[in-house]
C-alpha cells in the first residue's frame, strides 16, 4: 500500500536560518517555523495559539540559503513544503532524545518581516484586531445581485 508524507506550512521565521557546513562540502539548514490560530475559548475570549516547527533543509535549497541566494531572516512569512522525519538521539546525560522536524524541499518567501513599530508578533491581540460583535464568517460564495450597475 502507498503511503504519503507531506507537509505544508505557512508561517514566520522565528529565528535566522543557521547553516552548518560538512566536511564533504555538504551544507544544512536549520530554522524554525511558527504556525498560530485564533479561535474563541468558552468565554468568547480569543485565544492564540501557536507551533513551533523545526525546520531542516540539505541540497541546492541548503546551498542557495549559504549562499546568499536567498536571503531569508527571522519574521519572514514563508510557505514549506516537506516532509515529517522524527529521529533520535543521546543527549549528554545519556538520555535518548526524540525531535520531530520538518525536511523541507521547498521554501518561499511570502512576506519580508515587519518593521517593529509595525509588528504584533508574538503580542497578545487588541480589541481593535478583533471582528465586529456578531460576525460570522461566510462559508459559501453568494451571487451578486443581477440588478447591480456594473459596466461588463
Amino acid at each position: 500500500m502507498a503511503s504519503l508524507n507531506k507537509v505544508i506550512l505557512i508561517g514566520r521565521l522565528g529565528k535566522d536560518p543557521e547553516v552548518t557546513s560538512f566536511e564533504n562540502g555538504n551544507k544544512k539548514v536549520s530554522a524554525t517555523l511558527a504556525t498560530s490560530e485564533r479561535y474563541r475559548d468558552r468565554d468568547q475570549n480569543w485565544v492564540e495559539q501557536t507551533d513551533w516547527h523545526n525546520l531542516v533543509v540539505w541540497g541546492n535549497l541548503a546551498n542557495d540559503i549559504a549562499e546568499g541566494r536567498r536571503n531569508y531572516s527571522k519574521g519572514d512569512m514563508m510557505y514549506v513544503e516537506g516532509k515529517l522525519r522524527t529521529r533520535q538521539y543521546t543527549d549528554q546525560q545519556g538520555q535518548v532524545r526524540y525531535i520531530t522536524e520538518v525536511v523541507a524541499d521547498k521554501m518561499m518567501q511570502l512576506a519580508p518581516a515587519r518593521p517593529a513599530s509595525q509588528s504584533s508578533y508574538g503580542q497578545p491581540y487588541t480589541p481593535a484586531q478583533e471582528p465586529a460583535p456578531g460576525y460570522v464568517p461566510q462559508s459559501s460564495f453568494e451571487a451578486p445581485d443581477e440588478g447591480n450597475d456594473l459596466p461588463f
